[in-house]
């Protein structure tokens, strides 16, 4: 399925800002299931320095730097992006997450290797017993990973309430499953902790969720959303996503843009700001399908 995807931020701020260098983790990385057709960003006031590169885990960033007093900060991100369904395997072998979390401890291949930094803390994600404990009755000994964590993925939507109102990105994992209110990243990080907890290699992922408007509604325009899931590493196959948010394997309407640890590695928008004192910040997110040429 191909989509054009438009993403604005924009920061208000009361008092005049000099200067601003700022990090983007907007545009779409390339996997095996989804190719960028285009992509472009354009960024008010016009900065004095840019440049793009790769960060330490293969997302393509955006760098730049402002240095001319602006009270209005606007970045616009445009892509046009296809993107293919998944299959979950069928008729391969896939191993008990006891024997994936025991491959994980030992020595192995370098996609192991690579695999073993997600299993550790990091800085939205703390390990713990009691994340553990949530996670055991999904996880009997011997039981095959992809249905283990399928079921957890179900029980985290099933267990917990959206709530938009009730959390801030760096509300504790465990207040999350205390109080059982969030929002996607709340959800995303929850279940990465779960993961992580019993020994298995999780990873966050960040990106764009296809919504559709109500039977007899119209579409709006900007009113979609950024979005975060999950990715699971299986030894000897690869890595495959789940989103805890929707109770779902992600496929066709799921866009990624980055992954890493958790969301303080692949924020949208992050940087540092001198003066402005008060801001006001607002985001609009468009997916838009794009019907196949016939």
């Amino acid at each position: 399925m191909r989509y054009a995807v438009t993403h604005e931020t924009r920061y208000s701020y009361s008092d005049s800002v000099p200067l601003c260098h700022n990090v983007l983790h907007l545009e779409p990385r390339e996997t095996g299931r989804q190719k960028v057709i285009s992509h472009s960003v354009a960024i008010s006031p016009n900065p004095v320095a840019r440049s793009q590169r790769l960060d330490f885990f293969g997302n393509p960033i955006t760098w730049f730097s402002i240095q001319e007093p602006h009270e209005v900060l606007s970045i616009l991100a445009k892509t046009e992006i296809d993107v293919a369904h998944f299959e979950a395997p069928a008729g391969l072998w896939l191993p008990a997450w006891d024997k994936a979390a025991d491959a994980l401890r030992g020595a192995g291949s370098s996609d192991l290797l690579d695999a073993r930094q997600y299993t550790l803390d990091s800085t939205f994600v703390s390990l713990g017993p009691e994340m553990a404990d949530y996670a055991r009755p999904s996880f009997p000994p011997g039981r095959q990973l992809l249905e283990s964590v399928t079921e957890l993925t179900r029980r985290i939507f099933t267990d917990f309430k959206f709530d938009s109102g009730v959390t801030t990105i760096g509300t504790p994992v465990q207040e999350i499953l205390a109080h059982r209110h969030g929002v996607c990243q709340d959800f995303a990080h929850l279940q990465i902790a779960c993961l992580r907890s019993l020994g298995l290699a999780a990873r966050y992922v960040s990106g764009y969720l296809v919504t559709h408007p109500p039977p007899d509604g119209e579409r709006l325009i900007g009113a979609d959303a950024s979005h975060a899931w999950v990715s699971v590493f299986f030894p000897d196959y690869g890595w495959i996503d789940f989103d805890p948010t929707n109770g779902v394997i992600p496929s066709a309407e799921h866009i990624t843009i980055a992954w890493a640890r958790d969301y303080d590695d692949v924020s949208p928008v992050r940087g540092v700001v001198v003066g402005g004192r008060r801001h006001n910040l607002s985001v609009a997110v468009d997916v838009e399908p794009i019907p196949a040429t016939p």
